[in-house]
């Protein structure tokens, strides 16, 4: 059996707010396999986001343990967690957070360029996933040029530039309308399946969720159900 791209065991996070201690996450146990693809279901203010930024290593104060390929992640130093985000991971957020001074294409060479990555070998990388993504002809066009579903598929290119094992998704449909969220989460998914990425797809579209390949639901700092797969 494959050793888990994710495994999170306990994890757990708590707020003081008015003297008051609120349990945002209270004993999160999760497992995420090669190649899956699984949607974190619940309202807002669920913890949705918190354990994505726990799992992304984005934020301390956390107890419990995280695993990423099988390396234990929750204690790095600042050098270790940035070495992990950058040789393992992806991040797509509900706004695409694009520099505006960049096309298309320079938006995703310069995540991989960070990583070390030569130009020519980059902007080749760019061009192959952006023109997968319907984006050929837009690829030097800067985000003020494109539209939001446009913008969002640059996002996704950008997130999956380094070949990451394990890709996050915060509400990355959240901004775009029904029919423009659609197709953006169609060419996530099929880019994620693609490369072979495990993915963990935070979203309160349940519609969407059940385009992916298996559904956990948070409540009350707790993943309460776990659907299975899901037949497409």
């Amino acid at each position: 059996m494959s050793e888990p791209v994710l495994q999170v065991t306990g994890l757990a996070r708590s707020f003081e707010q008015g003297g008051a201690r609120i349990d945002v996450l209270a004993g999160v146990d999760l497992t995420v396999a090669p190649g899956e693809i699984v949607a974190l279901l619940g309202p807002s203010g669920s913890g949705k986001s918190t354990l994505l930024q726990a799992v992304g290593l984005l934020e301390g104060g956390f107890t419990g343990d995280i695993r990423i390929c099988g390396e234990p992640v929750a204690a790095l130093d600042d050098l270790g967690r940035t070495r992990v985000r950058r040789q393992r991971m992806g991040f797509v957020y509900q706004f695409h957070h694009l520099l505006p001074d960049f096309t298309a294409r320079e938006n995703v060479m310069l995540a991989q360029m960070v990583a070390g990555v030569p130009e020519a070998g980059a902007a080749t990388r760019a061009d192959e996933l952006l023109t997968s993504l319907g984006l050929g002809a837009r690829l030097t066009h800067k985000p003020a040029q494109l539209s939001g579903g446009e913008q969002q598929r640059v996002a996704v290119a950008r997130a999956l530039a380094n070949r990451p094992a394990l890709v996050l998704a915060d509400e990355p449909t959240g901004n775009l309308d029904e029919a423009t969220a659609q197709l953006v989460l169609a060419a996530f998914l099929d880019l994620v399946r693609s490369s072979g990425a495990a993915a963990l797809v935070a979203t309160h579209n349940i519609a969407l969720a059940q385009k992916m390949d298996r559904v956990v639901s948070l409540s009350g700092g707790r993943l309460v159900a776990d659907q299975g797969a899901i037949t497409n």
